[in-house]
């Protein structure tokens, strides 16, 4: 195994370039896991460590640029008002060491679908900045998981920050795992409201061979949402609502059986995630509504 290890930006792309099976290395929180289990061994490694660039973050007036290799540990501590959902979804992620190393780049190159920070992404409508020899390109992350471990990534590109829409309403990140660290999701789900669009945006982790929205339900919801006229009065979301939308996030999933949780129980743990995450965001909206109101 060949170990690479460009001083810049332009050089990790040249060297992608002439080496397009090289697997990039950062944190390293994935890739040598399954080189230590020997479940791959790759004849070169990409080490991008010494590329500043990746561990920065930009914050724009409607979104947020954040740096491939930005540590969750900097997301929890610097944009848990721009990325609340992100920010959670940090928290949940393996350990303290892990948090300090790992980075949502990592997460997006594994495109593993139980990827703590999958379901936030989704939910809050976010675009992968590639990049080669050849340009940039921005990729919707709706577009961006192929299939099980596999992205929209050519082989010669490499994923240089993820922009993300700054929060205009309150966002939830709720995760199931048979501990409460250091652990892999049985399941996970992202809730994102934004009111400036008067719309639901959902994701699912570990629930489908890749992440998914729930999109049927984020359908159900607005329109439900719409009708009832919630997002003017800003009345508590009726029971009958609830479950409707708990339902459909379950339909939405597509699991499978393994060591970690059956299929059926995946789905009902996505519905009860759903239907508690709908609550607590929609109790947050109408407390930030009531208080803008009394401002007033």
């Amino acid at each position: 195994m060949d170990f690479l290890r460009p001083a810049s930006w332009e050089e990790a792309l040249a060297a992608k370039a002439e080496h397009p099976t090289a697997v990039p290395i950062a944190g390293g929180t994935d890739v040598m896991v399954e080189i230590n289990f020997d479940h791959r061994r790759p004849e070169y490694l990409l080490d991008l460590n010494r590329i500043g660039d990746l561990y920065e973050w930009e914050v724009g007036d409607d979104s947020v640029r954040l740096g491939a290799s930005v540590p969750y540990s900097r997301i929890m501590e610097n944009l848990r008002s721009e990325l609340p959902g992100l920010a959670l979804a940090s928290h949940t992620v393996a350990s303290p060491q892990i948090r300090n190393r790992g980075g949502v780049g990592g997460n997006l190159g594994t495109a593993s679908p139980a990827g703590d920070a999958h379901p936030a992404l989704l939910a809050a409508g976010a675009e992968v900045e590639a990049a080669s020899v050849r340009g940039t390109r921005l990729i919707p992350i709706d577009d961006f998981y192929t299939g099980v471990k596999r992205n929209a990534l050519a082989p010669d590109e490499l994923i240089r920050a993820v922009h993300v829409k700054k929060a205009d309403g309150p966002q939830q990140y709720s995760k199931v795992g048979t501990r409460n660290a250091m652990v892999i999701a049985v399941c996970a789900f992202g809730l994102a409201l934004h009111p400036d669009t008067r719309s639901v945006r959902t994701g699912i982790g570990s629930a489908a061979p890749t992440p998914v929205r729930a999109k049927v339900a984020e359908d159900f919801l607005d329109a439900a949402l719409e009708e009832g006229g919630f997002w003017d009065n800003g009345k508590i979301i009726t029971p009958s609502v609830a479950k409707q939308f708990a339902d459909l996030c379950s339909a939405a999933c597509n699991p499978i059986d393994d060591v970690r949780g059956t299929a059926s129980y995946r789905r009902h743990a996505v519905g009860v995630m759903a239907r508690r995450t709908l609550t607590w965001t929609w109790e947050s909206y109408r407390g930030a509504r009531r208080h803008t109101e009394g401002a007033a």
